[in-house]
């Protein structure tokens, strides 16, 4: 009789096992749940305690790890998130975002190279994660190596075009291989994207910049052009010849009015900016669309909107007296492919 009751009792087990680890596995996941949205109140000392009965229940459950990892990053104890993105990428080798938040902890303990290299395996993981490639970009530049950040900024925008981020690298390195007109397209696109934070104030700076570069006011109507050896190409020696063009013999000019002939002047030779002379992407995401722009008359709103965040004043009473000038250039912006 004893025999016949184990022999039940381990039949019971069988038949109820799945019932009973499938509800251990809802629980798990139930608790990562609660983590995240104690994470997202601010609550990181309440999500973590969540991640760990998670954890509990399932130890090889990645996304606990991963949940945990990421609490730990955001308070600033990167260090400590190292060991659990470990576990996570042991459980789950394709999750991208374990290999981008490892980049970006080495990469702010100051360890470039550990960073690249985790962006690098992220990227070969899941090749269609986007922030690797930003973040890869961003790195590079600041290890001041500009022609393989410009390549993986160029990747991340075709990734996500409307990432203001991406663009705003793809300039910055431009703009430090001296490539100033192609970075003039890219802030003109970051500013586009993003025209009133405090990092549209920096990126109208370099506007301002590139297109001054060279040119100098001695007089009501005397202008200089100076360059230096090193502009002796035809984009960088063309561009200031093409600035001063763009307003003279016209009087009482704004600023902004100044900035939309520049601008358009600018934007109509901007096929020669390209140093590589034929890149398909430069060609066809910057030189052309921003040539088809300088063709309509839309070039005095988008003017007043990318210098938004430096006359932020002028700019915003202009869009209310003008609101049908605004709405032309989303329509154009709506209607106008940006290609690859």
């Amino acid at each position: 009789m004893k025999t016949y009751h184990k022999f039940l009792l381990f039949i019971l087990f069988i038949a109820y096992a799945p019932v009973a680890f499938g509800q251990t596995k809802d629980d798990a996941k139930a608790l990562v749940k609660e983590g995240i949205a104690l994470h997202d109140a601010g609550k990181y000392d309440e999500a973590i305690a969540k991640y760990n009965e998670a954890l509990k229940i399932d130890p090889e459950y990645s996304s606990a790890y991963y949940e945990l990892a990421y609490t730990l990053f955001s308070t600033g104890k990167g260090n400590d998130a190292i060991a659990y993105l470990e576990k996570t990428l042991k459980l789950d080798p394709k999750l991208a975002g374990a290999y981008d938040m490892l980049g970006s902890i080495y990469d702010d303990d100051k360890q470039p190279d550990k960073a690249i290299e985790y962006y690098k395996k992220g990227i070969e993981a899941n090749p269609k994660y986007q922030r690797l490639f930003y973040n890869l970009s961003v790195a590079y530049l600041r290890q001041k190596k500009y022609t393989e950040s410009e390549n993986y900024a160029v990747e991340a925008i075709k990734l996500d075009p409307k990432h203001a981020s991406s663009q705003r690298a793809y300039a910055m390195a431009t703009f430090n291989e001296n490539k100033r007109g192609v970075s003039l397209l890219a802030w003109c696109s970051f500013l586009h994207l993003e025209p009133q934070t405090k990092r549209s104030a920096e990126a109208y700076r370099y506007v301002q910049y590139i297109i001054n570069y060279g040119v100098k006011q001695t007089g009501e109507k005397n202008v200089t052009i100076n360059i230096s050896t090193d502009d002796l190409n035809g984009a960088n020696l063309l561009m200031p010849i093409t600035v001063v063009n763009a307003t003279s013999g016209k009087k009482d000019l704004s600023k902004t009015d100044s900035l939309t002939l520049q601008l358009k002047g600018l934007f109509g030779i901007a096929d020669t900016f390209d140093d590589k002379k034929g890149d398909p992407f430069y060609k066809n995401f910057f030189s052309d669309y921003f040539k088809k722009l300088a063709e309509t008359d839309n070039m005095e709103a988008f003017a007043h909107l990318i210098s938004l965040g430096a006359n932020q004043e002028e700019n915003l009473q202009w869009f209310k007296d003008n609101n049908a000038k605004l709405s032309a250039l989303d329509a154009w912006v709506t209607a106008t492919k940006r290609e690859f």
